[in-house]
């Protein structure tokens, strides 16, 4: 322990005030970069970026002329690739410093955090009413993944989940109800939105546009989803590319709060209603 504190005493004495600034500010574009790519669906892309690298490090280390070589010029024009693709973030990037405004790159731009619980009981009320009436809905609740490019697509909107906006919404002769409703933090961030298809052939054909959406939008991100048939109004749920279909109003709302609140809310509200029964067992028939 002596010789650590001995250790810590001499490196503070070579670290001066330029110092500890220069890292505050590295440490500060960095974190900023990491938000850019999870509002974007660059977050694989990067991925993949960091794993290339680490291939690159572990073949010239362990010698592996032939692999690094070919590596090597993944590299080279990767770079040309890489601009290709992440143009307009490198765009928004360089406007926001010409136009004098690049203090924002700093500050936070999310949306403060409301009541999901809230959030859930009003989505559960309005995809039953939409369910019994046989009215199509698509609602994806946003988790880590930002969805900002999905939300570009729509109208930006901001507004509290209610049932009723919800029902007005996803009402047929609405001008939004084709597309689908984002959730960010308890809110409705976006209307109108519209989601990339998924490109599993595995998918049963009786499956529609608006289910193959959803299951879309569920494989590239962490974000939960939740669909209604316009057909026979069945309710479903989709996450990680997996759908759960024919649910109930009741499985629906368990499956939102387990995906979409803390553990900790809950368990907690899991043993306040076995309170409320007395102590009984909760015996509960979901529809197949």
């Amino acid at each position: 322990m002596s010789q650590f504190l001995v250790a810590m005493e001499s490196l503070l004495r070579v670290i001066s005030i330029s110092d500890v600034i220069d890292i505050a500010i590295l440490s500060l574009i960095i974190y900023r970069l990491i938000i850019i790519i999870r509002r974007t669906r660059t977050g694989q892309i990067a991925t993949g970026v960091l794993l290339v690298l680490g291939a690159v490090w572990l073949s010239s280390l362990l010698r592996l002329n032939a692999v690094s070589f070919l590596l090597n010029l993944v590299l080279e024009w990767g770079f040309l690739a890489l601009v290709i693709l992440f143009q307009p973030e490198i765009r928004r990037f360089l406007m926001s410093f010409g136009s004098g405004k690049f203090m924002i790159f700093f500050n936070r731009n999310q949306m403060p955090q409301y009541d999901m619980e809230a959030a859930i009981t009003q989505t559960v009320l309005a995809f039953a009413e939409l369910s019994k009436e046989r009215i199509g809905a698509l609602m994806v609740f946003e988790r880590q993944n930002m969805l900002d490019d999905v939300i570009k697509t729509g109208t930006s909107l901001g507004s509290m989940i209610s049932a009723e906006l919800l029902k007005n919404i996803f009402w047929p002769k609405a001008p939004m109800h084709d597309g689908a409703v984002l959730v960010r933090n308890g809110m409705i961030a976006g209307a109108g939105c519209m989601l990339p298809l998924s490109s599993n052939v595995n998918l049963s054909r009786d499956l529609g546009m608006r289910h193959r959406a959803g299951i879309g939008i569920s494989e590239n991100s962490d974000a939960v989803v939740v669909i209604v048939s316009e057909e026979i109004g069945s309710i479903s749920v989709a996450i990680d590319g997996t759908l759960k279909r024919h649910l109930t109003p009741e499985t629906l709302e368990r499956v939102l709060r387990k995906e979409l609140l803390p553990k900790e809310t809950t368990e907690q509200k899991g043993l306040f209603d076995w309170f409320k029964r007395g102590g009984k067992a909760d015996v509960e028939k979901d529809s197949k």
